[in-house]
């Protein structure tokens, strides 16, 4: 049986990437769409790391990083060492639009983040962060056609940052608007049963201007609020749209972390050269050249905190014995929680993947995963010698505070439940 539009259950995601709960509430009292949301369910909880990836890639398989495989925005090789960018292709397991479609329902997806290179789905989609061509960011094909006649911008430049705020707006602002037509696009013909749309320029912005926008005093305070009242038509756009639809429905509206202003970056691979388990055979040629590990190296971190030890078993160049490597991931950890910034722990936990994922986990897990207190910004380059410093950010994320809302008023506690919230409502 083919139902007809207005006899299709729906449910609708609308993706506030980054934004605080906390922040929502604040900013509502000026927002008029924004106010329609806020402060009606308690915040969500990241899923560890508190990064896009992880958490998109949770919500939309309905499963923890130990399922679906994406502990990072990198991944490094075991022979070759160097990284690569974790992207869909790296997905273990079925998604929520692969469930739903093979009941005959009906997905569309716009700007949703690591989905790209896009897979085949019952529905329609255009990939998010990391997709760079047009081309390979959406399906069915057919749609490359008009979205480059409307000059569709996959994500906003962001290299000028802080040092252009005017030109970082411009961006975010040219981005916004291609979601808003691509969202109608998609929308229209209501011949849909599940509709994701990600607004990720809180993020992009918040990473670079964060206190500016907490701060009413801030310089560029009201550049920043100026933008968001064209966010929140944008919102109040998308929220219409589903007031209008008929039958039985349901929307959530979430953030894949929450954020706050920056006491300072925090380079765990600068922490492990200066504790002598890092070394370098040559000197990197830039932040990401992990092809310097030396051979010697007990451990080493990628993005944002996640630590390797060298082992024998796990890299082609790794010396250190399974017995040897319990011995240092004990001394990393405790080194690591008595670490401080300023009379400040910089360290909330410092975890085993055992500990976190269990024993079970898919890809290849973290020996140690470092949380950081609110505010520090975990790091993992190749080319830093000092363990904190500044490098042109003034924003973080947190894992707690993330923005969470439904209109029924179930309450999701870790990102992966937005997921399972989806899957439940079709049953």
């Amino acid at each position: 049986m083919i139902l007809t539009n207005s006899k299709r259950k729906r449910f609708v995601v609308l993706g506030l990437d980054g934004l605080p709960a906390s922040l929502a509430i604040k900013l509502a009292k000026q927002l008029p769409n924004l106010s329609r949301i806020a402060g009606k369910n308690e915040p969500l909880t990241a899923e560890i790391p508190e990064l896009s990836p992880v958490n998109w890639t949770s919500f939309y398989t309905a499963q923890g990083p130990e399922k679906h495989g994406i502990y990072g925005f990198t991944k490094l090789d075991r022979s070759s060492y160097a990284l690569s960018i974790n992207n869909f292709d790296n997905v273990s397991g079925p998604t929520i639009f692969d469930k739903l479609g093979e009941k005959g329902l009906v997905s569309k997806v716009i700007n949703l983040p690591n989905t790209y290179p896009t897979r085949p789905l019952r529905g329609m989609m255009i990939s998010g962060f990391v997709a760079d061509s047009l081309e390979k960011a959406v399906y069915p094909p057919f749609l490359k056609g008009p979205l480059t006649e409307s000059n569709f911008l996959l994500e906003a430049d962001t290299s000028k940052g802080l040092m252009e705020p005017e030109y970082l707006i411009s961006q975010v602002e040219k981005t916004l608007e291609c979601r808003l037509k691509a969202f109608d696009m998609f929308w229209n013909d209501l011949a849909w049963d599940f509709f994701t749309i990600v607004f990720t320029e809180t993020d992009r912005l918040f990473h670079f201007l964060y206190p500016a926008f907490e701060d009413t005093n801030h310089p560029l305070h009201l550049i920043c609020i100026n933008f968001m009242h064209k966010w929140d038509k944008a919102i109040g756009h998308v929220l219409d749209k589903f007031d209008s639809l008929a039958g039985e429905k349901k929307l959530i509206s979430f953030a894949d972390h929450g954020f706050t202003s920056l006491e300072t970056e925090v380079d765990i691979n600068a922490f492990l050269i200066q504790k002598g388990l890092l070394s370098l055979r040559h000197a990197p040629q830039d932040q990401w050249d992990s092809t310097a590990i030396s051979d010697t190296t007990k451990a080493f971190a990628l993005d944002p905190g996640r630590i390797y030890i060298h082992t024998a078993s796990d890299f082609d160049r790794g010396q250190v014995t399974k017995s040897e490597a319990k011995l240092i991931s004990k001394e990393i950890a405790a080194d690591l929680m008595k670490l401080k910034f300023n009379g400040q722990q910089v360290m909330h936990s410092v975890q085993t993947g055992q500990e976190l994922y269990g024993k079970e986990a898919t890809g290849n897990p973290p020996d140690l995963i470092c949380t950081a207190m609110p505010g520090f910004d975990l790091k993992a380059k190749f080319d830093r010698k000092e363990i904190f410093g500044f490098f042109g950010r003034t924003g973080t994320h947190t894992r707690e505070d993330a923005f969470f809302y439904s209109t029924d008023g179930e309450q999701a506690n870790l990102t992966r439940d937005t997921g399972k919230m989806a899957l439940k409502w079709f049953e």
